[in-house]
């Protein structure tokens, strides 16, 4: 077994290196802007460019030798003066879609003060006569021109002899490693098991989520626990009793679990055990008796669906030949169905249980949100509606990694309770 485990660990690798490229793809590509999304737009163009600085967005994406900076927004002029409004020397046409400078006071388009120790490019369509950056331009006709320069020279515009115009203008820092892009920053993040920092919460996001595990399982586990033994035990009476009085009234009581919506569960319980009643705390999370009530709800709103599974798998083994044998040859029916049938359905069993495990790590959303158990499943909802990117993709890719974990334990759950499976 130890080898076959082993085996199992190396060819998880690549899944796991899948997972960690796929939640990259969602956050950094398809994710959009994450800096406006976090901060809102409404905020200085510097303090993006540090946010993105802090989390290597302004890197490129996989590798290459130019980046984005916000110092400068790419521009075609033929959408509006931009940046170059309001400059005594920079004339603005919307009918040409150009600007044009003319000779006399240094002009610095740039939104804020780059670092001397970065280089950057110009890229630019011109026509006329004049110095970028120590660098000659001259033409009669519209002409495309790369312009180097370093962050200390205020965009390098310097005072010009004769006008220059422009048509386009973009800016790009040099990035000196072509290999340093934001794929590498964030790989080298995980190695070092930094997950990032909460802008809303300001922790890092490591602690966090060490904060709130505790939490979370306090409350989960328990409901999975006693809602597993409960339903396992309410399906075997079924198929104990089956097509009695007492097999369709769990059917009946089941599907009527299955068709009242979760939140219902939540607020009735908060309206009439806790509030009416008083037998539990409406809000808080300071002693073992604040769980009592979500535990209860917990396990209450997940009954139905687990009866019915489980009550499916029961009578589907119940009709197999060894059942019949087993019956033939005078064993008791309490013997076989705790012994032998058990036994034999526990393969789709643990297939239903392993899948859950991961969301014992995340917590419950709405229970710990209505109750107020300041556990992952709390946090993931705060940092939905705050924008915390870090939070979210921290979140997600931890539930990802358990549920290939989660995989090669149901390999090794089958073994363990089928004879018939060999771990090769």
């Amino acid at each position: 077994m130890l080898k076959y485990i082993v085996k199992r660990i190396l060819q998880m690798i690549p899944t796991v290196l899948g997972v960690i490229l796929l939640t990259f793809f969602l956050f950094n590509v398809v994710g959009g802007d994450l800096a406006a999304i976090a901060l809102g737009k409404k905020v200085s163009l510097q303090t993006l460019e540090n946010f993105d600085e802090q989390r290597g967005l302004n890197k490129p994406l996989f590798f290459g030798t130019r980046a984005r900076t916000r110092a400068y927004e790419d521009q075609d002029l033929s959408e509006g003066a931009g940046r170059w409004r309001g400059w005594t020397n920079a004339t603005y046409s919307a009918e040409s879609g150009t600007v044009t400078i003319q000779p006399g006071a240094a002009i610095n388009p740039i939104a804020f003060a780059l670092d001397a120790g970065d280089e950057f490019v110009w890229t630019i369509r011109y026509r006329g006569e004049g110095s970028l950056a120590g660098q000659a331009l001259a033409s009669s006709d519209w002409k495309k021109a790369k312009v180097r320069f370093s962050g200390g020279d205020d965009g390098g515009f310097q005072t010009l002899e004769k006008a220059l115009e422009f048509r386009s203008l973009e800016l790009r820092m040099v990035n000196r490693n072509p290999l340093d892009s934001q794929l590498t920053f964030y790989l080298r993040q995980l190695a070092r098991a930094d997950l990032g920092f909460s802008e809303s919460l300001k922790q890092p996001v490591s602690k966090l989520l060490k904060d709130g595990v505790l939490p979370s399982l306090s409350l989960t586990v328990p409901i999975f626990i006693i809602g597993l033994v409960v339903s396992i035990s309410l399906s075997l009476v079924c198929a104990y009793f089956r097509d009695t009085f007492i097999d369709r009234f769990l059917v009946i009581f089941s599907v009527a679990l299955m068709s009242i919506n979760y939140l219902v569960f939540i607020v009735a319980g908060q309206y009439f055990f806790a509030y009416k009643l008083g037998w539990f705390p409406v809000w808080g999370y300071e002693s073992a008796k604040y769980l009592f009530l979500p535990v209860l709800i917990g396990v209450i709103s997940g009954l139905g669906s687990n009866i019915r599974f489980y009550r499916t798998v029961m009578l589907d083994e119940m009709y197999k030949d060894y059942v019949r044998t087993a019956f033939a040859k005078g064993v008791s029916k309490p013997r076989v169905l705790f012994v032998h049938v058990l036994k034999n359905a526990m393969i789709p069993i643990i297939t239903n249980v392993v899948i859950a495990i991961p969301f014992l790590y995340t917590g419950s959303l709405l229970l710990e949100s209505f109750f107020g158990i300041p556990g992952l499943g709390y946090l993931s909802i705060n940092a939905i509606l705050s924008a915390d990117i870090d939070v979210v993709r921290a979140i997600v890719l931890i539930g990802a990694l358990l549920f290939v974990v989660s995989n090669l334990l149901t390999d090794i759950c089958y073994a363990a309770v089928d004879p018939r499976v060999k771990l090769k």
